[in-house]
């Protein structure tokens, strides 16, 4: 006996309708979306590699990118950007400076014009907003802090964050910063071989001693606190830059793949590491203090939005930081004449045992030169982005809504055209003017952006970068070793694929 359900008819249309509406959408996202935009760019001269169904363009980048990390440079090489961003140096080659790839369904208009790149970032119209980000990275550094929000939210945290920042502040962080050096160079001393020299891969120790200061400076814990946000958090880097090389379909991050369920695991255990320090806050200080944590927690930001701001500046406090100082001392260990430079003006403004305060580095000019070129060449971000909210025409470009718009730093930071024909040689002296002044656009740097959303911590990273450096230099020389391989890569931020072993002598 057969058992026979009746279908209702109008339950059957509207199913039918809905699957049909959602094919529909899909085609249009898939293949409509793409041949218009496509023709809509050719018509004003933009052109750039051919869409793949789905795909885009990802299956060539992800292959160039492969094999450009095969390469060594040669350490005197300062042009990284072909082996960094191998896709756009040929597109660049076939299609000019401004072109259209894509990221699967996504449409990248990538932009070099520092012009426009200025009235991009300096735009207060709310038209040129976060480029969408995928869930990975808000699990990095969260979704309700203040790199991601927008309009009035991020005005708001924007507000109650300037006050962490202020010259005082930042004078009572450099004593941090201080003693936190002190530390790690009391722990290399305990390392001096019979010769009285040793080999260290300075990127990690970067990342450890800028972890520590970032925790201590700005939440009162220490890097023995912070490790766990810290190791979670270069985790998370990682499956950042796996998710990278796939095609991102929304509502994939919810299914049950191990690499979401490493993601899933990870972010618990961030949250948890964080509000362990917050909660260890509100317990031990009625006030709750002066730092960046106890601003926050005297605020109107909820726990949740604080937990999430606390991941943003742990991230950007250690790992731009530490690259900022990795790149810096692999210059001065090439360059040894710029080294020596530097070290006569910290011993004749600071002196050999003076431990370097907040007034000491107005006066360090030279050092201020190094680290813009140090910037400029290796620059932590390699490229930023921004989208489009509504139909809007940019210089001469007209520009749909919900195109994104690249801008590679790196290739603007090396561009002949804008700083000269040595543009690839590692020169401090073109900043002797000040920034706006060593290139033929005055906003031609912008490591730390520029506009309403430059970098609110930029004041804090160059004091940190400066009292690191002065108090190394006091007390060791600096050479590359044998064992160091020239290979910048991208990885989220710019690394040194093989690390920075460096061998450091005592000047006593």
């Amino acid at each position: 006996m057969q058992l026979i359900v009746p279908i209702n008819p109008i339950l059957a249309l509207l199913l039918l309708l809905l699957v049909g509406l959602k094919i529909y959408n899909a085609l249009m996202i898939l293949v409509w979306q793409p041949f218009v935009l496509t023709r809509r760019f050719k018509k004003q001269g933009i052109s750039g590699p051919k869409y793949r169904f789905l795909y885009g363009n990802l299956v060539e980048i992800n292959k160039m990118k492969r094999e450009a990390q095969l390469s060594v440079l040669d350490q005197i090489s300062h042009d990284i950007f072909p082996r960094i961003f191998p896709h756009y140096q040929q597109w660049i080659s076939q299609y000019g400076e401004a072109f259209l790839y894509w990221d699967g369904t996504e449409p990248r208009l990538t932009i070099s014009d520092p012009e426009l790149v200025k009235q991009v970032l300096s735009s207060k119209s709310g038209f040129f907003t976060r480029s969408k980000i995928r869930p990975e990275f808000l699990k990095l550094v969260g979704s309700k802090g203040l790199v991601f929000l927008e309009g009035a939210d991020w005005a708001r945290h924007r507000r109650i964050l300037n006050p962490a920042f202020s010259l005082d502040r930042l004078k009572v962080m450099t004593k941090v910063v201080v003693d936190c050096t002190l530390r790690m160079l009391d722990e290399w001393s305990e390392d001096k071989t019979e010769k009285l020299i040793m080999k260290k891969e300075m990127n990690r120790e970067f990342h450890r001693l800028t972890a520590d200061i970032i925790a201590t400076a700005a939440f009162g814990s220490s890097y023995a606190q912070g490790i766990e946000v810290f190791r979670t958090q270069k985790e998370l880097i990682e499956c950042c830059v796996i998710s990278l090389t796939n095609i991102f379909i929304p509502g994939t991050q919810y299914l049950p793949t191990p690499l979401n369920f490493r993601i899933w695991k990870l972010d618990k255990k961030m949250k948890n590491s964080v509000k362990k320090i917050v909660d260890s806050r509100l317990k031990s200080k009625p006030d709750y203090g002066e730092d960046l944590l106890g601003i926050m927690l005297k605020s109107s930001l909820s726990i949740e939005e604080i937990i999430d701001e606390c991941k943003s500046f742990f991230f950007a406090g250690y790992e731009n930081n530490s690259n900022l100082l990795t790149w810096t001392t692999m210059l001065l260990s090439l360059h040894q004449d710029w080294q020596e430079k530097l070290r006569e003006e910290i011993f004749k403004e600071c002196g050999k045992d003076k431990t370097p305060d907040s007034d000491t580095f107005s006066k360090l000019k030279l050092m201020n030169m190094v680290f813009m070129e140090s910037l400029r060449l290796y620059g932590p971000v390699p490229f930023t982005s921004r989208q489009t909210s509504k139909d809007l025409t940019l210089g001469h470009l007209e520009i749909p809504k919900g195109t994104t718009l690249i801008f590679p730093l790196m290739k603007m930071h090396s561009d002949k055209v804008i700083w000269g024909s040595d543009a690839d040689k590692f020169n401090p002296l073109r900043f002797e003017n000040g920034v706006s002044k060593a290139a033929n656009h005055p906003n031609a740097l912008v490591s730390f952006s520029i506009g309403p959303r430059a970098c609110i911590g930029q004041n804090f990273a160059m004091i940190e970068a400066k009292t690191v450096l002065t108090m190394i230099l006091q007390r060791f020389r600096l050479n590359l070793s044998c064992e160091y391989k020239h290979a910048p890569v991208d990885h989220i931020t710019l690394l040194p694929q093989y690390g920075l072993p460096l061998v450091l002598q005592p000047l006593d």
